[in-house]
């Protein structure tokens, strides 16, 4: 194989480690592409990739000039267009054989995990999540709190009590569906005694592919991301109160932003309240699940 070939072997085997590093499972790869992958290689082929992020710019590698003079100008090189980047269909991984055991290892990966040093000092607990593996519908937040990092669970403080309350709203318990956060850790606050901080695109970029395998091998029928941290990790999408209360995707599974429990303690207008509320009928309408006339009425003045 020629020099030009194996740098391009390593830059592309490089770019596809790096889109492992960030949680990408799945590239898509051009029919043309394949057939070619599998022809001999020859000094004068042209590779061309297609993937869901820039990838390496393709190359053209022409055949050397013949020994003997040429009686024409020899042409100059034709430089192949670069492709046009493939949308990756997200197309999700077989059922695993034994769940339990493969969440089990998950969790213990995760328990273990010290790629954060400074979250791994800090911390009392490792946060991995809780409810059920099989659950239809699964809730992401932010990052757990001084109370989620002292008990292990999520969403176990006020906040957490009020996150109980709208599922029990719905007809659902908080054993029925499956809660979890961008991080699992608390972020650290040096010198501080309490409080809380934004988890940092580090961190989140850090910790999220354990979130991709939980949501992998629960396979919920809905996601709700609450809060925009939230969105932030799984939509890569600021603004959530322009984007609360729209259906969004999140590779093949519906999503729906809302706004996180904690701001309703903070902001108790009843106008706020009814908006996630709103949020909550739509996932249990996509559910199929079925909507009294009290639901449908919760925070609407009489």
């Amino acid at each position: 194989m020629s020099a030009d070939y194996n740098q391009l072997l390593d830059a592309t085997i490089q770019h596809l480690e790096g889109l492992k590093s960030r949680g990408v499972r799945h590239v898509a790869v051009t029919p043309e592409t394949l057939r070619a992958l599998a022809s001999p290689v020859r000094p004068a082929a042209a590779v061309s990739f297609k993937a869901a992020t820039p990838a390496v710019a393709p190359r053209t590698f022409s055949a050397p000039a013949p020994a003997a003079p040429m009686a024409k100008p020899i042409a100059a090189p034709v430089i192949a267009a670069k492709p046009e980047i493939a949308p990756v269909a997200f197309i999700p991984p077989p059922p695993v054989a034994d769940k339990a055991a493969a969440f089990a290892a998950l969790r213990e990966r995760a328990l273990a995990c010290v790629k954060c040093p400074n979250l791994a000092a800090a911390r009392q607990h490792v946060v991995f999540g809780v409810g059920n593996i099989d659950a239809q519908l699964m809730f992401v937040g932010e990052a757990p709190g001084a109370d989620g990092d002292a008990q292990g669970e999520p969403f176990v403080g006020a906040a957490g009590q009020l996150l109980t309350k709208i599922i029990q709203a719905t007809g659902l318990s908080r054993a029925e569906v499956y809660i979890a956060n961008i991080l699992k850790c608390r972020p650290d606050m040096p010198g501080q005694a309490s409080g809380n901080r934004k988890p940092t695109p580090a961190e989140m970029e850090t910790c999220i592919p354990y979130l991709h395998e939980q949501i992998d091998l629960i396979r919920p029928k809905v996601l709700v991301a609450l809060g925009g941290t939230a969105v932030e990790g799984l939509l890569h999408k600021t603004g959530i109160m322009k984007l609360r209360g729209q259906w969004h995707e999140y590779r093949g599974i519906p999503l729906m932003p809302t706004y996180h429990p904690a701001y309703l303690l903070r902001y108790q207008a009843m106008a706020e309240k009814r908006r996630v509320w709103e949020d909550m009928l739509q996932v249990m309408e996509k559910l199929g699940m079925p909507i009294s006339e009290k639901q449908r009425n919760f925070f609407t003045k009489a």
